[in-house]
């Protein structure tokens, strides 16, 4: 036998991070290795990894880990490969690891700040179909800038952390005047995230430099409450209808993984002015899907799978944008890409579109679905290259009720 357990998501070079909890401990760095989780904190006192100290292994984030920087990182890698490709393991292996299902998965970063962005030409398409029918349905600055807004990192959440119901103000088109509830038009957004390193030098980050600030990739739900958004983003855009929750998942695949699956992103027209300009064109291929289970149903479905290749401003763009004013970048900021949908039916990446603006119901096996109701679990899944590479796990929430309903 092998030291390491079998291979199922996790390969042995896959090795994302995340923070775990097991019975009756504290929580502490692990990496998912097989079906199992390598417990970091072990693998300091045991004198099998010495590129981290023993404080930033027992952290309850992976905030010290990445602050280290990229120098770090790689040599923590180096480390954990041959520690993991070793037949036998190193002395005390059986204290070093833990199955993945006797650890609790916690959220995997302290959220220093979140900003979403509006990245895929697809999904901007088909929303600007929805509210400008008559009219080009891109507005004139989205093929010139990265479009964003700043989200709300403290309520960030683990995957498997259930959402409730948000309330709010909306407004409907025949309603004279607001009224305040319940969110009737809850939807999810199937994304990724990038966790980032913080700015070492002041001033502005070329491309380039941008994405070397890149710890990892994650999945990411920015959940988001349509009928209360339409009402209170005039003009100053996404508030209550977004800051409710946002699921990650709770592994983060680091870039020395991810970067084995680039892809090309598509050419921009017109060319983007000079701090924009990416010559490396740096996407990821990440098959991505979106499955479904109804309150009333014990079966999933999935809805939807799409591809991040098709990204239309890449993470090094939103990066480079959003410090050009003076921002700076502190460990554990987190980026979301925005919705990710793709050119076919069946790609989309939020049911807003799955639903064409809730006027045509969708299947959900039996069910029939134009927004989320009270019960249903929806788990965003991703792998990279295919529907068989390396998993992210489940970026999954299960909807609650609203407050004193």
């Amino acid at each position: 036998m092998t030291w390491i357990a079998g291979n199922t998501d996790f390969p042995i070079d896959h090795l994302p991070y995340g923070v775990v909890q097991p019975a009756n401990s504290q929580p502490r760095l692990g990496v998912a290795v097989g079906t199992n989780v390598l417990d970091l904190a072990a693998c300091v006192r045991a004198g099998a990894v010495s590129a981290i100290d023993e404080s930033v292994a027992s952290a309850p984030s992976l905030n010290p880990l990445i602050d280290l920087g990229p120098e770090a990182w790689a040599a923590l890698r180096s480390q954990l490969l041959e520690l993991v490709r070793s037949p036998n393991g190193p002395r005390g292996a059986t204290d070093l690891l833990h199955p993945v299902e006797n650890v609790e998965l916690l959220l995997p970063i302290d959220v220093a700040d979140y900003v979403d962005f509006y990245s895929s030409l697809e999904h901007a398409t088909n929303l600007g179909r929805f509210f400008r029918p008559d009219g080009d349905p891109l507005l004139p600055n989205w093929r010139h800038v990265p479009i964003g807004y700043h989200g709300r990192a403290g309520t960030v959440v683990a995957s498997g952390q259930s959402i409730v119901r948000p309330r709010g103000q909306r407004k409907s088109p025949d309603e004279v005047a607001p009224t305040f509830g319940p969110s009737a038009r809850l939807d999810i957004e199937l994304e990724l995230g990038a966790v980032l390193s913080r700015q070492r030098h002041p001033g502005d980050l070329t491309v380039q430099e941008a994405h070397e600030h890149i710890f990892g990739l994650v999945l990411l739900n920015d959940w988001s409450a349509r009928d209360i958004q339409s009402w209170e983003y005039q003009p100053l855009g996404p508030f209550l209808g977004k800051s409710f929750a946002t699921t990650i998942s709770p592994w983060v695949v680091p870039m020395a993984s991810a970067e084995r699956f680039l892809a090309l992103a598509p050419v921009q027209d017109p060319p983007p002015l000079p701090y924009l300009r990416d010559d490396r064109r740096r996407n990821f291929n990440i098959h991505l899907e979106i499955e479904v289970r109804p309150h009333d149903s014990v079966t999933s479905t999935i809805v939807s799978t799409t591809n991040s290749s098709s990204i239309y401003w890449t993470f090094g763009q939103q990066i480079a944008h959003m410090v050009s004013n003076g921002a700076t970048l502190r460990t554990g900021d987190l980026i979301g890409t925005g919705t990710i949908s793709g050119e076919h039916p069946g790609s989309e990446g939020s049911f807003i579109e799955l639903s064409k603006n809730g006027s045509d119901p969708f299947r959900v096996g039996e069910a029939a679905r134009t927004f989320l109701e009270d019960g249903d679990t929806v788990a965003l899944r991703g792998r990279l290259g295919d529907s068989n590479g390396p998993s992210f796990g489940d970026c999954a929430g299960t909807i609650w009720p609203a407050r004193g309903a």
